[in-house]
């Protein structure tokens, strides 16, 4: 498979009202900043980068949607909940107004190896993620983004190296691709702005 900005994953959608809109005050203050800067966005293609997400309940986790890179505002139609998922079936099970982005396992992933882990942002920069490249946690070259292979990879970051202490990494299969966490939204957005100063 070649990256080309598409849901990879099995996606099982329940089509349903949005979630309550202060859910997501914390989450689009982020995704505001980070759009300005670039790091989340549009390519020329139409093709959208970058997302962002907040811990739940039970294993759940709310996402930006899958196409709304290219919005300088969010509402709550862009936003769905991740209820389930399955690593090696390649299955995930969203509700919402909308499908989950196309890097929903990978969140999932660092909300299952880290239980502190409350928010997670993925973000796209050339020169961010050649300064950060094997300077911090890096997936391997041969692994894509969006699949079963990258979930097991980050597990693999989190039994490997630091990735719990320094909490943000490199995708060295996928270029520009940068990707923070920490206990709140918060966290992750200024360990972002701080690697990218």
């Amino acid at each position: 498979m070649t990256e080309k900005g598409y849901i990879k994953f099995n996606c099982h959608w329940i089509k349903s009202n949005p979630i309550n809109e202060e859910i997501i005050y914390g989450l689009n203050h982020w995704r505001e900043k980070l759009f300005k800067l670039g790091l989340i966005g549009a390519y020329s293609t139409g093709i959208g980068y970058g997302n962002i997400s907040i811990r739940l309940k039970n294993k759940a986790f709310l996402i930006t949607g899958t196409s709304t890179g290219q919005f300088t505002n969010l509402n709550v139609e862009h936003y769905t909940q991740v209820i389930s998922y399955n690593f090696i079936d390649n299955i995930i099970t969203c509700q919402g107004p909308i499908k989950a982005s196309s890097e929903s396992l990978t969140h999932a992933s660092i909300y299952e190896s880290d239980p502190e882990a409350n928010a997670v942002i993925h973000v796209h920069s050339l020169p961010l993620w050649k300064k950060l490249l094997n300077n911090v946690p890096t997936s391997a070259t041969s692994v894509e983004y969006g699949t079963p292979e990258m979930a097991i990879e980050i597990k693999r970051l989190f039994t490997e190296t630091n990735l719990k202490e320094k909490k943000i990494l490199a995708m060295g299969g996928h270029q520009e691709g940068v990707i923070s966490y920490g206990q709140s939204i918060d966290e992750a957005g200024k360990l972002l702005l701080d690697s990218v100063l």
